[in-house]
């Protein structure tokens, strides 16, 4: 089937590629490199032998989308990932979030509606959970309250996906809860790429054992965990992208909404994944202790028993797999796709 991939040239919708071939499915992205590279795309042809067909282009244009659906009249369903992504950067340019994230999905609903392309699964993210909720988080933890613009974001696009669904019957969405994607393909040719100071904690601390950065900083020591730092809920990339295969097959066989969270179901501190990374590696990561971010919780990880029993799915991957192949990416590719 072909799948249209907005934000294909992404970190996760490029790895996502990869598993959609693998899988028998042909994918075309769509992207408009405001935060990825083209050169992962080629990656994945030389990873899968199959090229991806391009499309550069903002997910917020309707016309842009016209003539993608056009040109593209056998397409079966979209994965999208077309998004502004960053906690931080969210607190300090809202509108910018508001707008790129829930034009890009209403725009993007529109236009499949039009096309009569009626099957979606969208990129969503445990930040929609609310703060007070108890551990592990499921499908059916409470959501909402969330702690900054990315994550409210999130959660309206997740209602209107739901709303519309509801609307029309036709309609099947799955909305996947992701938790803290890291790894890179265990061939070392495709990773996370962030443009500028990462900040996630993985490629954060890739870039300080390869020398890019002077040290690492734990934001806080004093939380209610067993060392004090934040707990999470880690994820290998390529699991990741095998979730999106799995929520494909679903789409296939249901209509309606479905909520699925894709994690490990194993919390990870923030020390305990720089230890790892230093045993699996044989380097040493350099890091100082720096203050509490605000809005960020002590624990946070999943309970994924839902995905396995109706996805089939469950991650393979563990943290020293994940550690490995980070290193191997940042190692091969000490400036990414810039190389």
């Amino acid at each position: 089937m072909k799948v249209l991939v907005t934000g294909g040239a992404g970190y996760i919708g490029s790895h996502t590629c990869v598993a959609l071939i693998e899988a028998g499915h042909q994918p075309i992205a769509l992207d408009n490199l405001c935060n990825s590279n083209p050169e992962s795309l080629r990656r994945v042809a030389v990873i899968t032998g199959c090229e991806v067909p391009f499309i550069q282009g903002d997910v917020c244009d309707e016309a842009v989308l016209e003539q993608v659906f056009a040109a593209h009249s056998d397409i079966g369903c979209v994965i999208h990932f077309a998004g502004l992504k960053a906690v931080g950067e969210s607190v300090a340019k809202p509108l910018d979030y508001y707008r790129n994230n829930l034009l890009s999905t209403m725009s993007l609903v529109r236009v499949m509606g039009r096309h009569g392309v009626k099957k979606i699964i969208f990129s969503s993210s445990a930040t929609v959970y609310a703060a007070d909720n108890e551990m592990p988080l499921r499908e059916d933890s409470k959501t909402g309250s969330c702690t900054n613009p990315y994550g409210w974001s999130k959660y309206m696009c997740e209602q209107i996906l739901r709303d519309v669904a509801k609307a029309d019957s036709a309609w099947s969405v799955v909305l996947l809860r992701y938790f803290n994607p890291v790894g890179a393909h265990p061939s070392g040719l495709m990773g996370e790429h962030p443009n500028g100071i990462p900040s996630n904690l993985m490629p954060f601390i890739s870039q300080t054992a390869v020398g890019k950065r002077e040290k690492l900083s734990i934001f806080g020591n004093d939380y209610d965990t067993p060392d004090g730092t934040g707990v999470r809920d880690y994820i290998h990339v390529v699991d990741l992208a095998r979730g999106h295969v799995a929520a494909v097959d679903h789409l296939l066989r249901h209509s309606g909404e479905a909520v699925f969270n894709l994690g490990t179901g194993r919390g990870c501190s923030v020390l305990e994944l720089v230890h790892a990374f230093e045993e699996a590696n044989g380097v040493t990561v350099p890091y100082t202790i720096a203050p509490r971010r605000s809005g960020d919780l002590a624990t946070c990880y999943a309970d994924p028993t839902k995905s396995h029993t109706e996805l089939g799915w469950q991650a393979q991957y563990d943290r020293v797999d994940m550690c490995r192949d980070t290193w191997n990416w940042q190692r091969k590719n000490p400036n990414g796709y810039d190389e």
